[in-house]
């Protein structure tokens, strides 16, 4: 029986952390056009569900298993409700881009997601929260975690004496990044249940929506304003975040069974940093510079991730022999 994590799933956990970092600068530019983190949110939420709109209408498994399978998983308690709030934390994870980006920059943002996510995993992979066997807590992957929130501070303390890192905004992208490890680990359980990843999508869209249509409510009953933004023809880059989201939720679903919460969310942080230091360096947002500090906070990172995936990998090889 092997244990090795399967090579299309960690190509295509890294393909989307890419992606992640398209949403992350799509997002954030979006909140800028439209004034409001909020609204940008529920603009890229919705316009996910419209694409899963299009794709689950044309795939009758979708729909088989969003309508009948789902219901009677619940009925018999193989799921329970809150497998169904995953889309929560991607509320609270997109929420947090387009709030944060603009003020921060992509790489910073992906940085300290790192830190609550890898943090995170640690734990979940522990419990039987995701669809996969459970997995150890070893001394290599908690020295790797604390490594990866090390990295962190290094990563910005070139930004405290410049006055323009928010506090609010590190711990609001911290809380995202740890809602990132539960996400999939829930979208997970529905998809395996169910036996279509889309059918997990939907549940994570529609309550991550239903999450942001609220908070848009309340800022709107609060006297805030926003504006409409460009049409999608217009600029079309500003609406790639609900498709990304989309094909990111899907994935994780998929591959989240055969890495594990950890090893996924290490691969996809991978690709995060990777895209988003070219992302800064490349197309830098006005008032972000990327300073030593934060190439070698994003090294450190990377350091980390090789090595709590090589140990998780090695851990779960040494359960065979």
């Amino acid at each position: 029986m092997h244990h090795h994590a399967p090579v299309w799933a960690l190509v295509l956990a890294f393909v989307v952390g890419v992606l992640v970092v398209i949403q992350s600068r799509s997002n954030g530019e979006l909140a800028v056009a439209v004034g409001d983190g909020v609204f940008a949110s529920v603009l890229s939420f919705a316009t996910g569900a419209i694409l899963l709109a299009v794709i689950v209408a044309s795939r009758p498994v979708s729909r088989r298993a969003l309508l009948a399978g789902l219901p009677r998983e619940l009925r018999a308690h193989r799921l329970h409700w809150w497998h169904l709030l995953g889309g929560l934390g991607g509320a609270l994870f997109v929420a947090s881009q387009s709030i944060t980006v603009p003020l921060m920059g992509v790489a910073i943002f992906t940085v300290v997601t790192v830190a609550g996510t890898t943090g995170t995993s640690l734990g979940v992979d522990r419990t039987r929260l995701g669809p996969g066997v459970p997995r150890p807590v070893t001394t290599r992957r908690v020295v790797a975690a604390m490594c990866a929130t090390a990295s962190v501070g290094l990563a910005v303390s070139g930004r405290f004496t410049s006055g323009d890192l928010v506090m609010s905004a590190l711990l609001l992208s911290f809380a995202a990044g740890a809602a990132v490890a539960i996400q999939p680990a829930l979208n997970g359980q529905v998809a395996a249940r169910t036996g279509d990843p889309f059918a997990a999508t939907v549940v994570n869209f529609g309550v991550g929506l239903s999450a942001l249509l609220l908070a848009l409510g309340i800022e709107h009953a609060l006297g805030h304003a926003w504006t409409l933004p460009p049409a999608p023809w217009e600029a079309p880059f500003l609406w790639l975040g609900g498709p990304v989201g989309v094909a990111f939720i899907a994935s994780a679903s998929t591959v989240v069974k055969p890495l594990g919460v950890l090893l996924f969310g290490l691969v996809n942080i991978a690709g995060q940093l990777c895209a988003s230091l070219v992302s800064d360096i490349v197309f830098p947002t006005p008032g972000t510079a990327v300073g030593w500090q934060l190439v070698a906070g994003v090294a450190l990172t990377l350091a980390s991730v090789i090595l709590a995936a090589s140990r998780s990998r090695a851990s779960r090889s040494s359960h065979v022999r």
